[in-house]
């Protein structure tokens, strides 16, 4: 009976630990990215001519501070406006593409010039858009949301996945306790019996099996938890932290203070559903 509690308890309460700390990550993510996300207003390129508002060519002086200063006059709403030239941002091209293949074949006026814009309110996207869209010298304007969106949703569903399958679980872990339990109890039958005669109550009795399945369950958590803490400290703080340094730290990632938040919902939600699940198995049995 031990062995068995144990590890479905482990088990259940690793992977509900993973769903937990996974929304966790995704909520602290959004929380420092939308206050950091930019607009990309690119300017026309020579070879834009396809685009209509870039039918004359590369951006021109004039187009390029006419679009700077609409831009500060759209305060409060931008709060920072941040000019790339051509040089600037083919730079950072070869920065960040240096072990492409076809990274010669690109020349330098391919690579936009830009201005990247803090919104005070990044929700309001679309009133950037709907101002630069089509203005003369613009070629596009993109919003990183999008992106950093579309990354959010993929963690959120490995967390909804991590979630559903600690559920799932859980329902195993009620099912495998609850069955467990009363074979254990049909085994002492007789012992039972003896107790009931003599004048037991059912508490008395109901009491060895539910003390073994706290303790089953109190031994399956600690293997949980630790598994969890090896996989934030060493996962997460410490193989994801140093492959994400050269990001100067733009992710701010779930630690152990984090797993040990929830700690305590883990292992008295666990003690609670055992305890629950023990003492109904028994009820049918005692009452014979």
């Amino acid at each position: 009976m031990v062995v068995s509690v144990v590890l479905v308890t482990m088990v259940s309460l690793f992977f509900l630990g993973i769903g937990l700390l996974a929304q966790q990550q995704v909520s602290t993510a959004k929380g420092f990215w939308y206050d950091k996300v930019e607009v990309s207003i690119f300017l026309c390129t020579p070879g834009a001519t396809e685009v209509a508002s870039c039918s004359e060519g590369g951006v021109t002086e004039e187009q390029r501070e006419q679009v700077r200063a609409d831009l500060e006059g759209l305060s409060p709403l931008v709060t920072e406006v941040f000019y790339e030239s051509n040089e600037e941002a083919y730079e950072r091209f070869r920065e960040q593409f240096r072990n492409s293949p076809v990274i010669d074949s690109i020349p330098q006026e391919a690579i936009p010039e830009s201005f990247r814009v803090n919104l005070s309110d990044p929700s309001r996207y679309e009133v950037i858009r709907a101002a630069f869209e089509n203005a003369p010298g613009v070629e596009s304007v993109e919003d990183q949301r999008e992106v950093v969106d579309k990354l959010f949703t993929f963690l959120g569903v490995l967390s909804v996945g991590a979630l559903a399958l600690a559920v799932a679980m859980v329902v195993c872990a009620v099912l495998l306790i609850s069955t467990t339990i009363r074979l254990t109890a049909w085994t002492r039958r007789r012992e039972t019996a003896i107790k009931r005669m003599v004048g037991a109550s059912a508490f008395s009795i109901h009491l060895p099996f539910i003390l073994e399945t706290v303790v089953a369950t109190l031994l399956g958590a600690a293997l949980a938890i630790g598994l969890l803490w090896a996989t934030v400290r060493y996962g997460v703080t410490g193989f994801l932290s140093e492959l994400l340094a050269g990001e100067s730290g733009l992710i701010s990632l779930v630690g152990e203070r984090d797993l040990w938040l929830i700690t305590p919902f883990l292992v008295g939600g666990a003690l609670l559903l055992a305890v629950v699940t023990a003492w109904l198995a028994l009820h049918r049995h005692v009452r014979v």
